[in-house]
């Protein structure tokens, strides 16, 4: 578990991104509420669904996919708060 929050604490993007995946969001609404480009995001986005910590909910839709955090990746982010 910790090589996960040491994951996630290590990007300052993917973490920004966990903190916005709470509820279903698209990457240009996280991109732009974190002043970032929209590939930037997507590649964190990509990293966090290798880690299983982010999933797609939509992958069939190519024009609104929509994130949100697994269960893991909702147990990881509780674990930040309380502890970093």
């Amino acid at each position: 578990m910790i090589e996960l929050i040491s994951f996630v604490l290590a990007g300052k993007i993917r973490k920004e991104v966990m903190f916005r995946l709470i509820k279903p969001t698209q990457p240009g609404t996280i991109a732009k509420d974190i002043k970032t480009h929209l590939s930037t995001t997507s590649r964190a986005i990509k990293e966090l669904m290798d880690k299983k910590l982010v999933k797609c909910l939509n992958e069939q839709n190519t024009n609104y996919r929509l994130y949100e955090l697994t269960d893991l990746g909702r147990f990881v982010l509780e674990e930040i708060k309380k502890n970093y």
